[in-house]
């Protein structure tokens, strides 16, 4: 019984055949999936794919992608979403240096908007950051982020930051890339973080683990992620699915 905490079925990759992918994981043995918005657009779909399915949450809030067609209006609809049931987390939310979609200064002021949302509504956090660790760190700490919590999706970051994170009530999340050949980095965060501070993902459609790397991800893949968790930790498969599902309905209050 798996979780996957990130998906994007949202995604053009999946428009000839999203219900029936999400319905083929979840018959696979994928118990939850969370589907994590990147704009306004994407969390109206996100929640109708959450009431379409009793098993599917989502999560609300504008990428660091997309800040740049931001406005007040989008964090009000987004307050108003926020406020379903469905709505596990403001995500996916953060910074990415390594596109630069967006000016650096308007990411930043975004990130800290929506952390400031998410205090208010008494909701955990999914991080995106993508080399820009140092400010994402540091906005996390002025903002207080530890008051609600949250996850740093697909985690990049040295396990310095990752200890520096559990000590900010902050999960860390992986995904597909723990299996490549050159995730020596994650593979000795993995080793070394605490499995009950651990959740795992796909961010599908991207990141699909090997063996199946080059085609589209899809949630049924989470499967792999947790069996190369197990193999770096030494320790059952069915052990990594029950501590990190139960991680995740801990931190999604689900």
């Amino acid at each position: 019984m798996l979780f996957d905490t990130h998906a994007h079925y949202d995604d053009d990759k999946f428009a000839e055949d999203r219900y029936e992918v999400i319905e083929k994981a979840h018959e696979s043995g994928v118990s939850y999936i969370i589907n994590a918005a990147t704009d306004v657009k994407s969390c109206e779909d996100s929640l109708a794919f959450a009431h379409r399915y009793e098993y599917v949450y989502a999560a609300v809030g504008i990428h660091p992608h997309e800040v740049g067609d931001a406005d007040d209006n989008a964090l009000d609809k987004i307050a108003q979403l926020a406020k379903d049931s469905k709505v596990v987390a403001i995500g996916e939310i953060g910074l990415d240096y390594y596109y630069d979609f967006a000016p650096r200064e308007l990411q930043k002021h975004w990130f800290a908007q929506q952390i400031n949302l998410a205090k208010e509504l008494k909701l955990p956090v999914i991080v995106h950051d993508r080399e820009a660790h140092q400010d994402s760190l540091e906005i996390i700490k002025q903002q207080k982020a530890n008051e609600v919590g949250g996850v740093f999706h697909c985690y990049s970051g040295s396990l310095e930051m990752a200890k520096e994170l559990l000590n900010n009530n902050f999960y860390i999340s992986v995904g597909g890339s723990l299996t490549f050949k050159n995730a020596k980095k994650l593979v000795e965060v993995v080793r070394w973080i605490p499995l009950d501070k651990l959740l795992i993902e796909t961010d599908c459609p991207y990141l699909t683990p090997e063996p199946h790397r080059g085609k589209r991800n899809d949630s049924s893949y989470v499967r792999f992620v947790a069996e190369k968790v197990a193999e770096i930790k030494q320790i059952s498969f069915e052990t990594v699915a029950d501590v990190t599902l139960n991680n995740a309905k801990k931190l999604f209050n689900i």
